[in-house]
């Protein structure tokens, strides 16, 4: 087997956390040492905390250069809340109207009386 070993391509030599190397042939058959970039975590829900789904993990300035539909989803709070967050958002906001309406029935009801 050959000769395993490489030269780092950057100044300094240490294997830290934003200095990853990963050994790579090159074609002309020289073994050369390739960055690897940081893996980023991606959007979150705003509510839970959540991965959103549906949107690229990249760096949040990577975004920028993405197609409007790659950054966002095709709801209301898309990009920003979870499915389970926007339907509670609506429960919710559905059952105060209607404990609106019923506060407002029966103060009518009292009245007449």
């Amino acid at each position: 087997m050959g000769d395993s070993r490489y030269t780092r391509s950057a100044r300094h030599p240490y294997n830290t956390r934003s200095h990853k190397t990963r050994a790579v042939k090159t074609p002309g058959g020289k073994l050369t040492g390739q960055i690897i970039k940081k893996a980023s975590n991606g959007p979150k829900c705003m509510d839970c905390k959540c991965s959103l789904q549906g949107i690229k993990h990249l760096k949040s300035t990577a975004y920028k250069n993405l197609k409007k539909r790659e950054r966002t989803v095709s709801r209301c709070y898309g990009g920003a809340a979870c499915a389970s967050c926007v339907k509670m958002r609506i429960v919710r906001a559905f059952l105060l109207e209607e404990q609106k309406a019923v506060k407002k029935v029966l103060a009518e009801r009292n009245a007449k009386k």
